[in-house]
């Protein structure tokens, strides 16, 4: 208060009787003055002591807003792991063209509308659908036991009877490949593998053949039937499942896969010396075309002459387990991402999420988008579908145009511990017909898929193995990434064909 003190007592001052003399007017004048210069400076000074008169704090800014966002996600997320529990537990495992996929289909439209997505909307195709039924293996000779087996999708069926025939052993695909046609008429071929965990899950390419091409490989060589070794690294008595195709033309055989300790058992027996024989039972159905689809949603952006962003999982999965890492992960890691971004305002590019139907049985869905939208203006894609292990890096295929977004996003995913690689990204299965058509701009965020393999296409696909913090982490590089691409007003497409 002692600014108003001092301002008082100058008015008093300048309130001189005219009777005094020149000089004690001056002297009073003076004085005035100098009392109203002390308490001018004495109110500004009182000014600075409260804060929200003195200065306005700086806005913060984008880099800050987003960094903000991401630490939230990776402390708190829990729309990502809602999603997969509630896919998992209300509905359970959904394969392609199944009443159990339609229901998935419902339950999807759902949840987006509830988490405030707009134009939600179910796009529907036709497939043609299999369906598993009774799978049974047996060595009958010379060491009789029960092996665990899974049909693959698109096997034959060996009828209710099965099939007893003498195996003949392929050490890789290779040997298989190897074989005289003809060699294995009235045999069951069996081909194995040395597929090993990896970071990046690059063996699954290397020694999935086994799966992808091994059956219609045997079926021309002549044999009754073919059984794999699972695709994959982990030693549980759990087989895994997957698709197969034939060629047109090629009659479709009984296929199935061993559980890894099953294969090996039988790679012991065959080391023997002595002739071993299998009975082999599946008994899968074509129930011809059915309806799959996939559900859409936005997140509307302010520029609608921008090219729109689509970022995808796959809906449907196997039906051995509950499709927890496979790819109910994925689509609770696009759709948390995606809802984050609503809460820093309306973006300016349109962020389409697409959770894609009938992606195991030949990706179905991923290829019905591409066709339908292929004349809508896209710019960007990105996909996750490979659980939800940590994501520890990142690839990019952005034109040089772009290279401050690229730096951008590189720093805001560093504390994340996710570095940059050289790679070139080239997209996931269900947004690769709609890069392919558009030559879209991509980013890849690399998951750890060190024990991705444990679990793929088996029955142990389950949600307690999804780690709550690693689900996090994905949703914080993912809303990282997406809130600068979704507001970046440049070019996003190569430059050069990808």
């Amino acid at each position: 208060m002692l600014h108003y003190f001092d301002l008082a007592a100058s008015l008093a001052i300048c309130t001189i009787p005219r009777k005094a003399g020149l000089q004690n007017c001056a002297m009073g004048l003076s004085l005035c003055l100098m009392k109203k210069n002390i308490a001018l400076l004495a109110a500004a000074s009182s000014l600075l002591l409260i804060p929200s008169l003195a200065y306005a704090a700086p806005a913060p800014s984008n880099s800050e807003i987003i960094a903000a966002l991401r630490d939230k996600a990776l402390q708190a997320d829990d729309v990502a792991y809602d999603i997969v529990e509630g896919l998992t537990t209300e509905i359970g495992p959904r394969q392609a063209g199944t009443e159990a996929e339609a229901r998935a289909r419902i339950w999807a439209v759902t949840k987006l509308k509830a988490l405030g997505f707009d134009n939600v909307r179910i796009e529907e195709y036709k497939m043609p659908t299999w369906v598993r039924g009774a799978e049974t293996a047996e060595i009958t000779a010379p060491f009789k036991q029960k092996m665990a087996v899974a049909a693959l999708g698109n096997s034959a069926s060996t009828g209710d009877a099965g099939i007893d025939a003498e195996i003949v052993y392929f050490p890789t695909i290779d040997h298989l490949r190897a074989a005289q046609d003809g060699s294995l008429k009235g045999k069951i071929a069996f081909v194995s593998h040395n597929m090993k965990a990896t970071q990046d899950g690059s063996s699954y390419g290397a020694f999935g053949p086994a799966r992808f091409v091994g059956p219609n490989i045997a079926a021309k060589k002549g044999a009754a039937a073919i059984v794999i070794r699972s695709i994959g690294t982990d030693h549980h008595r759990n087989p895994h499942t997957g698709n197969t195709n034939f060629e047109p033309g090629v009659t479709p055989i009984p296929a199935g896969a061993l559980s890894i300790p099953d294969a090996e058992n039988l790679e012991r027996m065959i080391a023997r010396g002595k002739p071993v024989r299998m009975k082999l039972k599946l008994t899968p159905q074509n129930f011809g075309i059915q309806t799959s689809g996939n559900v859409l949603a936005e997140v509307t952006g302010s520029n609608t002459d921008l090219p729109i962003i689509v970022i995808a999982c796959h809906l449907d999965s196997w039906d051995l387990g509950t499709g927890a890492i496979d790819d109910a992960a994925g689509c609770g890691i696009i759709g948390a991402a995606a809802t984050h971004l609503k809460s820093m305002g309306q973006p300016k590019r349109t962020v389409r999420v697409l959770w894609a139907g009938a992606e195991e049985v030949g990706i179905w869905g991923g290829r019905d988008y591409g066709e339908k939208h292929a004349r809508e203006p896209h710019a960007f894609a990105m996909e996750s579908d490979f659980g939800a292990g940590k994501i520890w890096a990142v690839d990019f295929n952005l034109p040089e145009s772009a290279s401050a977004l690229r730096a951008q996003i590189t720093a805001a995913l560093a504390p994340l511990g996710v570095a940059p690689r050289k790679e070139a990204a080239g997209g996931g299965a269900d947004v690769g017909a709609i890069i392919a058509a558009q030559k879209l701009g991509v980013i890849d965020m690399q998951q750890d898929g060190t024990k991705y393999f444990d679990l793929h296409h088996t029955p142990d696909d389950t949600l307690d193995k999804i780690d709550k913090a690693e689900l996090r982490q994905n949703v914080a590089a993912w809303i990282a990434t997406l809130a600068y691409v979704a507001n970046f007003e440049g070019e996003l497409k190569p430059s050069s064909p990808q």
